[in-house]
């Protein structure tokens, strides 16, 4: 009997040390684990707002080639309605990034709907890129036809809504003068189509694709006299964020840099993310105008944005938009 209680005390201790080996090959003990296990847990997860235009090109393009994974980032993209749609879901907490047109920022930053900071650049004025045009058959034959008509923009006080007030104002007639119709890009054509609304803001490609579905008349371009060279769309964050997670921020505009460096050198990397971001065809994609991709932040293109905002009443005042910035860690 003594033997039998050995002999079972020894399997037992046997059975156990052969789940313990086991249960640590898995990593579930916390032992030694496999590259890709130990990358995927250090990995800092952050979600961005975005809308499906060609402005997040190099962002599409950082995710798909990894650069934010080399980084230590997993990025997963939200879209939204529109900028001001995109900066209530960063200001909300439901994402760590937001993607917009510059102007939602600054309305957040004066309302203190927000402590927003600039962590990184995406676009400025490029000829060409953000048109309002209207249908073939329309009366409408300039902008100065557009009083009292229904104009269609993503949103008040987003970018959309600045351009076409300023260049409202330098053909001469009120900025206001027109009927403001919120609605998000990939909407527009069928509301256009339907006469729902007498002319639409589109930027690239849904501003080729308009053209090719509709055979979409343009009546103006958005980017030219007063608005040429202005500073468009960036990346922001929250200033608590931004404050704790200095690494991570950091890390988002090394990976930012290199793909908006990489698509403004080489065009045949824009096609095919545009396809993805925007769901348009090969030769839409092809067609289309690109933008001006930029990866730094100069307040010299951006500052112009507030003192425009101030002009149209979107702003009480004005505020030194360098203040905002974060600048990437030397």
């Amino acid at each position: 009997m003594g033997i039998q209680r050995r002999v079972t005390a020894f399997l037992s201790i046997l059975s156990a040390l052969t789940i313990t080996l086991t249960l640590a090959g898995c990593g579930l003990l916390g032992g030694e684990e496999t590259p890709a296990a130990q990358g995927d847990q250090q990995r800092q997860r952050v979600k961005v707002a975005i809308l499906p235009t060609m402005d997040v090109v190099p962002l599409q393009l950082a995710i798909d080639a990894g650069y934010f994974a080399e980084e230590g980032l997993e990025v997963e993209t939200v879209t939204a309605a529109s900028g001001a749609d995109c900066v209530t879901k960063l200001a909300a907490g439901e994402v760590q990034f937001a993607f917009s047109s510059f102007t939602p920022f600054f309305v957040a930053k004066a309302k203190n709907a927000a402590d927003v900071r600039l962590v990184a650049d995406a676009t400025s004025a490029a000829p060409g890129y953000a048109v309002v045009v209207t249908m073939p058959n329309s009366p409408i034959a300039s902008i100065n036809d557009l009083a009292g008509k229904r104009v269609a923009i993503t949103a008040r006080f987003t970018i959309s809504h600045l351009l076409v007030q300023a260049q409202l104002k330098a053909a001469g007639m009120d900025p206001d003068g027109v009927q403001w119709v919120e609605l998000p890009f990939p909407q527009m054509p069928a509301q256009l189509s339907a006469g729902q609304i007498d002319a639409a803001f589109f930027v690239e490609p849904f501003l080729q694709q308009a053209k090719r579905t509709l055979g979409a008349r343009p009546l103006f371009d958005t980017l030219a006299g007063p608005t040429a060279h202005l500073g468009l769309t960036g990346y922001g964050a929250t200033a608590p964020f931004v404050d704790a997670n200095k690494d991570a921020v950091a890390a988002f505009q090394r990976a930012l840099k290199r793909a908006t460096d990489e698509v403004r050198a080489d065009r045949s990397k824009v096609d095919p993310l545009l396809m993805k971001i925007a769901k348009v065809d090969a030769e839409t994609a092809k067609q289309t105008t690109l933008t001006e991709f930029v990866s730094d932040l100069d307040s010299a293109r951006i500052q112009p944005v507030v003192d425009m905002m101030v002009e149209f009443k979107a702003l009480e005042q004005g505020f030194d938009v360098d203040d905002m910035i974060v600048r990437p860690q030397a």
